[in-house]
């Protein structure tokens, strides 16, 4: 999260030019982007911080574990839920008209989770680690922060622009492919970890 926006000027300002690409330099500023990472990472962050923080210090850690926690972890899912169909009423148009550019957007994401899922899943494996954490790493290698990914795209480019279209195209791809990841992991798991 602290150097993500070091990261993604450096994609956004400083790589293009090395490539040639003069036309697709943007000129954004380190802050503009940790402004809306703050914004979308951040302040969640703090406020889940303080939240456990406080609540702990007043009830105790197992009321906040098993009762807090299970009462408000639906907020999580409801607000998913909600960003994703805001995200495609606004693009869903774009999406059905053309659909030859969400195939070429969708095909490296594809190529990019499952590769990453099975080199990160082989190399834990072989590095004896077990099922659970193997799991736990190629999931996280697989899979995208495609949400802190639209609000830079956004932010940054525009609604309507075609990096935040690229970015909203992730989660059809991403969601589908983790979910047949999962399939394999579980056949993974049978195969070369003793259950």
């Amino acid at each position: 999260m602290l150097f993500y926006s070091v990261y993604a000027w450096v994609f956004i300002t400083v790589l293009p030019g090395w490539f040639g690409l003069k036309g697709a330099v943007v000129n954004i500023t380190i802050s503009q982007i940790a402004k809306s990472v703050f914004v979308y990472l951040g302040i969640p962050f703090i406020a889940g911080f303080i939240t456990r923080f406080v609540l702990i210090r007043l009830k105790s850690k197992e009321w906040y574990h098993t009762k807090f926690i299970p009462k408000i972890s639906p907020i999580t899912l409801i607000a998913l839920l909600f960003t994703i169909l805001v995200m495609f009423s606004l693009k869903g148009e774009y999406i059905v008209k053309i659909p030859f550019d969400v195939v070429r957007i969708a095909v490296p994401l594809l190529i990019y989770f499952v590769v990453m899922f099975f080199v990160s899943f082989y190399m834990s494996w072989k590095s004896g680690a077990e099922y659970s954490k193997s799991a736990t790493l190629s999931f996280t290698a697989a899979s995208n922060n495609f949400e802190l990914a639209i609000a830079v795209a956004v932010s940054v480019f525009g609604i309507n622009s075609g990096a935040a279209f690229a970015a909203v195209i992730g989660p059809l791809v991403e969601v589908p492919a983790l979910i047949l990841l999962v399939n394999v992991a579980i056949k993974l798991r049978k195969k070369y970890f003793a259950v």
